[in-house]
């Protein structure tokens, strides 16, 4: 390709982008601002930058910690049921633990059905099996996270080398004994590194599924907004910041050191 029929192309490119946006935009109806909106805005923002910091802790009853806690909580037991539930749907996507590729196609199609379904549409399905509470927000992560985790865990046997297998293989081992001795010694840093980003994910989504009444942080969050309690609202996002911020620091400097 020539670079004038390179910056042809280029030209088009930022044309067609720009076209987009007009085209997107001009269908946009802006039927102006109601009479309270800046009374309201004025308020979030003084109750945003005035949060109220006697939430943190109450002792006789529910607070900024103990929803941490439980956000924390259902984050960390979907995120174990799913690391567990997935390793075999794993094996059965990896190509190159089985001989025909229509076995591990069937296998990447079931996890690609899984992690298609949002986690917020799990919950709501979970929601009605359960009821409103953690327990509905757990299975709706493990779920989730089975497809995303299963396809990660796939992607890593599949890089893993195969000269361990194959030798053990050539001496007479059995499935197990390569399993146990060439397999799994070779993916364990993988499977924990994900685990552990999964988890940060998961941190966040738990968040949201509170706000569809599946437990967590999100449960107070949408209340305070209901009833305007901005000083409510902005010591949760304030507490929803650090956790996720500390979260995301310990498992990006364990990766580190696993990997």
């Amino acid at each position: 390709m020539s670079e004038t029929q390179a910056n042809t192309y280029k030209i088009i490119g930022v044309v067609a982008v720009i076209g987009l946006l007009i085209w997107a935009l001009t269908g946009l109806e802006l039927t102006g601002f109601q009479p309270t909106t800046w009374i309201l805005t004025k308020a979030m923002i003084s109750g945003l930058f005035h949060p109220d910091w006697a939430y943190v802790y109450i002792p006789e009853g529910e607070d900024l910690l103990r929803s941490l806690l439980e956000t924390l909580s259902i984050s960390y037991l979907g995120n174990f049921v799913s690391a567990i539930v997935c390793l075999p749907f794993a094996f059965w996507a990896a190509a190159n633990m089985s001989k025909y590729r229509a076995v591990s196609g069937t296998g990447k199609l079931f996890l690609s059905i899984v992690r298609t379904i949002p986690e917020i549409i799990m919950a709501l399905i979970f929601i009605k099996a359960v009821g409103p509470n953690a327990y509905a927000g757990v299975m709706a992560l493990g779920l989730h996270s089975v497809g995303m985790l299963g396809k990660l865990y796939a992607e890593a046997i599949e890089n893993m080398d195969m000269g361990p297998t194959e030798a053990m293989t050539a001496v007479g081992a059995n499935f197990w004994q390569r399993m146990s001795f060439a397999v799994i010694p070779q993916v364990i840093p993988d499977f924990i590194s994900y685990t552990l980003y999964r988890f940060e994910i998961n941190v966040r989504s738990a968040t949201l599924l509170g706000v569809i009444g599946a437990g967590g942080i999100g449960t107070p969050l949408i209340f305070a907004l209901n009833a305007r309690q901005w000083p409510r609202v902005g010591i949760i996002l304030i507490g929803i910041i650090v956790t996720v911020s500390i979260i995301d620091y310990i498992s990006g400097t364990l990766r580190k050191r696993i990997v």
